[in-house]
């Protein structure tokens, strides 16, 4: 059984998006738009992780935080905002958040963030432990240590480049449109050409492909990009 994760945002396209990332990556969520109803949600019980959004309608994030924490030490709290100054973030630490991250942010970040919340609160899963490795053939990639490799040799990404390969190697055999990979790595609010995507395709083709046989990353034409395994 998987980790339960509380959603406390208002917004309901940021929301949407982190359920929908969240469930593949199999965790059961549940969601709330205000501070009042993610403290009624909290209260039924059963919650492993809280994404907790500081500007909310009725009761503000910063005083759900420490409604929680008056009673509850052990939850781990990762705080999601717009504001990005020190004065912010040393309030929601100081009353006990676990981490902060801001908006806009990668969802391969985010998911990095959470993996590390429930180990140090010794809550993980077999599910996504440190060092397991994600793989497709021959292709192996670790989010935790952020090492790839392919037939046992190193392969050397840029940031950008590893958050796209990893989200197509955790979603494996799945057709990718580029709205859905442009949201995943460069951010819900990303205002750029898709066209980013193409090119940090071929980037990371030529790395992971080239000169090794198979081609594991292939084009749907009309679609998107598909990673499948090499059997």
């Amino acid at each position: 059984m998987y980790e339960t994760i509380l959603v406390v945002e208002d917004e309901r396209k940021i929301a949407r998006l982190l359920e929908i990332e969240l469930e593949s990556e199999g965790y059961r969520v549940l969601l709330a738009g205000s501070g009042n109803d993610g403290w009624l949600a909290y209260r039924e019980g059963g919650i492993d992780l809280i994404l907790l959004d500081v500007m909310l309608p009725g009761l503000s994030g910063i005083e759900l935080l420490r409604r929680i924490r008056s009673t509850d030490a052990g939850t781990p709290v990762l705080m999601l905002t717009a504001k990005s100054s020190v004065e912010d973030k040393v309030s929601g630490l100081d009353l006990g958040a676990n981490d902060y991250i801001t908006k806009p942010f990668q969802i391969e970040e985010l998911l990095a963030r959470i993996r590390t919340a429930f180990r140090l609160a010794g809550r993980g899963s077999d599910k996504e432990t440190y060092g397991e490795w994600l793989t497709a053939g021959s292709l192996r990639l670790n989010p935790d240590t952020r090492e790839v490799e392919r037939d046992e040799k190193p392969i050397q990404l840029t940031q950008r480049e590893f958050d796209l390969l990893a989200y197509m190697m955790r979603n494996k055999r799945l057709v990718l449109n580029r709205n859905q990979i442009l949201s995943a790595v460069w951010g819900y609010d990303y205002a750029g050409d898709t066209n980013v995507v193409d090119v940090y395709i071929r980037y990371v083709r030529k790395k992971v492909d080239e000169g090794f046989g198979k081609e594991l990353i292939q084009t749907v034409r009309g679609v998107g990009y598909v990673l499948k395994d090499e059997s």
